[in-house]
């Protein structure tokens, strides 16, 4: 069982898994020589437990690791560790194709044109170097979000194709693009691929497959028989030019479909010019059903009508196995006598050459904590020849320029004279801290833990969330500076948001009576609701609040807020009659003459 922090080849660290297949799962991983994340395909079931097609598939990816380009999964590197077979490739962030469709369903023609652009450029590059993918589906290629396309699982694939497929599920999503003669037993070409692609166009325009069934064999029969439905019947407004295209790559005789994969590809470029878009039907040059073809087709319809339900299940590759009996025979021959020849080969050169060329045994001495001198005389000694590069190596338990190890290690076996590598301690390593900041803790966690070994805490941080939206996952800040150097075992905090809601300023905002709320129930505050006559504000405007701007929101908190009031218009009083003409006015000087 793979684990996070598992070390595949003493190389290939496990970060967490990504994926899991019928053929294989796929592992985020960090390769700790070249210091980049990689995906890492590990094989699973009774695959890696068959010779044969392990064998197989470590020669096919081998091959196929020398393909380079923009849309092909660049592969890093294939082996075996302790009975893992693993593939070690480029990691690309994004989903499947199939995972697109299934969240889109079908793709605008522009989308679906661009696709299959980038899909039969990367497989005319394949097809150059006589590579043959076998196995074209959308669950085999990845799309990036910004719309790259990046074909994966070559070299699973091409063995696939030489050996009895025992995955069920997987078989089922491969009928799907089936081309009719790998269906019947005839074996791949360049042609094959490309009925998959026509396939997977349809697929892209329509969001449905053509052909449908409850088992393998009877998809791979509809394949074989049935014509391929309209694309223009699900939707007019594809053009003619556009069915053509998917009627040639699809085309049951593979003399009527292109003739490689760049021929499709200079097709789909031109397929929306004006001159093209009302072009007539594509009409096939060949029958497209020959003897043979029927034959194997009524040897398959009576496997589908007579065979019990444990046959049914099996795939289709397993099912039409029988169908090349006659070329089977004649290549039985021609491998006997090729295989006589390689048995007398294998025998010289793995008897009679050693038994004349054999040297005695050597045991690789101990140099750990030895100086480079005493090790290179002890090496020497022993028959063994030093290389001249001493290599250096972070060791927090060899003193700095002492040997921590050999290679080939100590206790090791060889012969005389093989040559010998001395790595000799660089003291305890140590690395920069770099800015975290705006990263997702999870990752880098597992980074610093598994990679570095430092002890990780995380704490969060209350941040306000009108300054701007938070994700939960990501990095604020950090208690070690960028640049700080660390050690295996020291420690480090990441900061990650507490989401802290605050009172707006209401009244600073315009804010009316609606908006305190809608503020409220969303919340869950009470509003309690005063008004004050006033003319330094806009009648019906929030001129207070209780609760101060700033201040966390608490739920079930009370808030009041003070609205505008316009004041009320108040009456003019009456002014009094002076009383000229009927009242006489005294003053005091006349009461005080009428006294004396």
């Amino acid at each position: 069982m793979i684990t996070k922090g598992q070390k595949i080849n003493d190389r290939y660290e496990i970060i967490r898994s990504i994926g899991e297949g019928g053929m294989a799962n796929v592992y985020l991983g960090y390769d700790t020589i070249l210091d980049r994340n990689v995906a890492i395909k590990i094989l699973r079931g009774d695959l890696s437990s068959d010779e044969k097609f392990v064998r197989r598939f470590q020669r096919e990816a081998l091959s196929a690791s020398s393909l380079a380009h923009p849309n092909i999964v660049e592969m890093y590197d294939v082996g075996e560790d302790d009975g893992v077979y693993y593939i070690v490739m480029e990691y690309v962030e994004g989903k499947t194709l199939k995972q697109l469709l299934k969240k889109r369903g079908s793709l605008t023609l522009s989308e679906a044109i661009d696709i299959m652009l980038q899909l039969t450029d990367g497989m005319a590059h394949a097809h150059d170097s006589y590579i043959i993918h076998r196995d074209l589906k959308p669950q085999n290629v990845m799309i990036k979000d910004d719309g790259q396309i990046k074909i994966t699982d070559f070299g699973i694939a091409m063995a696939l194709n030489a050996t009895q497929l025992t995955q069920t599920n997987s078989v089922m999503g491969s009928v799907h693009y089936l081309p009719p003669e790998q269906a019947s037993g005839k074996g791949s070409t360049i042609k094959s691929d490309i009925y998959s692609m026509g396939i997977i166009f349809y697929e892209l325009l329509t969001g449905s497959l053509p052909f449908k069934g409850d088992n393998a064999v009877e998809i791979a029969l509809k394949h074989m028989r049935d014509p391929l439905p309209s694309v223009r019947e699900d939707n007019p407004a594809i053009p003619q030019s556009i069915e053509n295209i998917i009627l040639k790559a699809t085309a049951k005789n593979p003399k009527n479909r292109y003739d490689d994969a760049r021929q499709m590809h200079e097709d789909l470029l031109t397929a929306l010019d004006d001159d093209r878009m009302n072009e007539p039907p594509y009409k096939y040059p060949y029958p497209e059903h020959d003897t043979e073809s029927t034959k194997n087709l009524k040897k398959i319809e009576d496997i589908d009508k007579n065979g019990d339900q444990e046959e049914e299940e099996e795939p289709v590759a397993t099912k039409i196995e029988d169908k090349g009996d006659k070329k089977r025979k004649k290549l039985i021959i021609i491998l006997s006598i090729v295989f006589g020849v390689l048995v007398l080969g294998i025998i010289t050169f793995a008897f009679i050459i050693p038994a004349v060329t054999a040297s005695k045994p050597v045991i690789v001495p101990d140099c750990e904590g030895d100086k480079v001198s005493q090790c290179e005389k002890k090496l020497q000694e022993a028959g063994l020849e030093v290389r001249t590069n001493i290599k250096s190596v972070a060791s927090s338990k060899i003193e700095k320029g002492l040997v921590v190890r050999t290679d080939p290690e100590e206790g090791r076996s060889v012969k005389e004279g093989t040559k010998v590598t001395i790595y000799k301690s660089s003291g305890e390593e140590t690395f920069e801290i770099k800015d975290y900041s705006g990263e997702n803790y999870i990752e880098i966690q597992t980074i610093l833990e598994t990679q570095y070994g430092l002890n990780v805490t995380v704490e969060k941080r209350d941040v306000d969330a009108s300054d701007r939206e938070y994700d939960p996952q990501e990095i604020i800040g950090q208690s070690l500076a960028e640049g700080s150097e660390v050690k295996e075992g020291d420690s480090i905090i990441l900061y990650i948001p507490n989401i802290v809601e605050n009172f707006p300023d209401m009244a600073g905002l315009g804010w009316g009576l609606a908006d305190a709320q809608a503020f409220c129930d969303k919340y869950g505050l009470t509003i309690s609701v005063e008004y004050q006559e006033t003319t330094a504000y806009e009648e019906g405007k929030i001129i207070d609040q209780s609760r101060a701007a700033g201040s966390p929101i608490v739920k079930g908190q009370t808030l009041t807020v003070t609205i505008a009031q316009k004041p009320k218009q108040q009456s003019t009083p009456s002014t009094p009659s002076t009383g000229d003409d009927d009242e006489e006015t005294t003053t005091p000087s006349d009461t005080n003459n009428g006294t004396e």
